[in-house]
């Protein structure tokens, strides 16, 4: 990854700090997204962790441009350290965008989304479970434009910015294609919807690859437009 593109991915997280209506919870957001500790960032600005602390849980005045500048920093340099995996993952920004027949909607939340409220607003019934509790975006996606259009890059550029989201898949039938595509990904997503059809639909071999790969999978047959203006209006 370039030094630019660095550059771009910490203006892009410190852009969504500070414009955020609650800049502690996205900045939580971004430092879990990561994997990186409060007592790490803090030990990498040189601050002491209740700093950190009292920012994430509002205790502490917003910080400012300058402070914002240091975290997000902190945290691209404590990724670097460790090989840069995160970084490079949210790096696959959608720069050129994809048609809206192929991706309805891209969005990365301003905090962590458990996953039973993102269940609700897409009106989802989970058949397989997994450790995930959280979503931090969703890519709401047309199963077969995708599959049959998409080459592999193109594929990985549904994550946006965070890969600790939810891909909801429309236009299915079964689920196998998508199924089968996401065991080429890694990492998975936190979790997937099949939208369109029924639990007694889905292909039988879908719940066990879907807990074989770690991810909770759903259904929804809720109505695609009311499902969008749902998801949008989470935070």
């Amino acid at each position: 990854m370039t030094e630019n593109a660095e550059r771009r991915l910490a203006r892009r997280i410190a852009g969504e700090v500070v414009l955020s209506d609650d800049p502690g919870a996205t900045l939580r957001k971004w430092r879990t997204d990561f994997e990186v500790s409060q007592t790490a960032l803090a030990e990498e600005i040189d601050v002491s962790s209740s700093v950190i602390s009292d920012y994430e849980s509002g205790r502490r005045e917003s910080p400012g441009i300058g402070v914002v500048r240091r975290l997000v920093e902190g945290l691209i340099a404590i990724d670097t350290a460790r090989g840069g995996a995160h970084v490079r993952q949210y790096a696959r920004v959608v720069t050129a965008g994809f048609e809206s027949d192929i991706v309805h909607d891209l969005r990365e939340y301003s905090r962590a989304v458990p996953l039973a409220e993102f269940y609700e607003a897409t009106g989802a019934t989970e058949i397989a479970d997994s450790d995930t509790t959280h979503v931090n975006g969703h890519t709401v996606i047309d199963s077969i434009e995708a599959i049959t259009r998409l080459s592999s890059e193109e594929f990985y550029r549904l994550y946006g910015e965070s890969t600790d989201r939810a891909l909801v898949f429309t236009e299915v039938t079964r689920g196998e294609s998508p199924l089968v595509a996401l065991r080429v990904l890694t990492p998975t997503p936190n979790a997937v919807v099949l939208h369109g059809i029924e639990p007694e639909d889905v292909w039988d071999h879908a719940p066990a690859l879907a807990k074989r790969d770690g991810f909770s999978l759903a259904v929804s047959t809720k109505d695609l437009d009311g499902m969008l203006a749902d998801l949008r209006a989470l935070p």
